[in-house]
């Protein structure tokens, strides 16, 4: 049984279409790739979260999430749990950079292990790690022709629950004890 928990994460485009992305270890899914963001805290709506975690985890202040990019649901195992977590996924234009300030605690609490930018052609001819959610090449690319066009972006995609890769790490299994 895995337990509910809502998060959310912006992507972040830079003027030549690059996205900002965190490398992230889980003990589920192993190394991964995946826009800023996080669990919500309580009372907390998707939107305000999504403005947090990308604080927390960039130190940027000046960016705000925009529109809607995409829904999903997935599973990992968060500190030894075993969630299922739903995430809204934001969009917001930003410069390139690094992350400001001292962000190395949220880092070590959250597993990031690197961070760096992606072009649109690194995101079409990536490495074998995957990407969090799976279809964010399909996406930004949606979001690059909107933009081109003059148009703010597409319409929110509602991916549902993706499972995790082949090839991924099994979910540990608590032991029955005895």
């Amino acid at each position: 049984m895995r337990t509910p928990r809502q998060a959310a994460r912006t992507v972040v485009v830079d003027p030549d279409g690059a996205v900002f992305l965190l490398r992230s270890e889980n003990v589920e899914v192993g190394p991964h790739w995946c826009p800023p963001g996080g669990g919500l805290d309580p009372g907390e709506s998707p939107e305000e979260g999504a403005r947090r975690e990308l604080r927390e985890e960039t130190g940027w202040e000046d960016l705000e999430p925009e529109a809607l990019l995409c829904t999903w649901e997935h599973d990992f195992t968060r500190h030894g749990v075993p969630v299922r977590q739903h995430e809204h996924v934001y969009l917001a234009r930003g410069p390139r950079r690094g992350p400001l300030g001292d962000v190395s605690q949220a880092h070590a609490v959250d597993r990031i292990l690197a961070w760096r930018w992606w072009s649109p052609e690194d995101l079409a001819d990536r490495d074998a790690e995957p990407l969090w959610p799976p279809t964010l090449p399909a996406l930004v690319e949606a979001v690059r022709t909107a933009w081109a066009a003059g148009r703010p972006g597409p319409s929110p995609a509602h991916l549902g629950y993706l499972p995790n890769p082949p090839g991924a790490p099994a979910p540990a299994r608590p032991s029955s004890g005895g």
